[in-house]
């Protein structure tokens, strides 16, 4: 049962969790990644890359929905993404909005890699806010 708390478990399920919250799964991230951090403190750097990575991958999953359905109806967040273009994305972690934004940059096909640089980036901001939280 000890193996259920090891460090490896923790992160696994701490990319699931994140990963998850991303999409149109009510979790919080956040919430997990802060309960991670009490139980395994020494893994401060690896979960914050953990979450990071798998919060970034779940806006992927919904950039490439946006991909797929191009050939529909416009989304509201299209001309606010059309407007700032990638670096807008840097707000794809806040609620309900950070998904629409994120299915907009797929119906707008804008590149891939900008997309998951920006989106990267605010969820890094955000954790790390997060996990120095956890630590006081």
């Amino acid at each position: 049962m000890q193996w259920l708390f090891s460090p490896e478990a923790t992160l696994g399920s701490l990319f699931i969790a994140t990963f998850l919250a991303a999409t149109v799964v009510p979790l919080s991230s956040e919430a997990t990644l802060f309960a991670v951090l009490r139980l395994h403190e020494d893994l401060f750097w690896p979960a914050i890359g953990v979450a990071t990575l798998g919060n970034t991958l779940g806006g992927l999953s919904s950039y490439a929905i946006g991909r797929l359905i191009a050939r529909g109806k416009p989304l509201r967040q299209v001309d606010r993404v059309r407007r700032h273009g990638a670096p807008i994305l840097i707000f794809a972690w806040l609620p309900l909005v950070g998904d629409a934004l994120c299915v907009a940059a797929g119906w707008l096909k804008l590149d891939w890699a900008s997309v998951a640089l920006w989106q990267g980036a605010g969820r890094f901001a955000r954790y790390w806010l997060v996990a120095h939280g956890a630590m006081f």
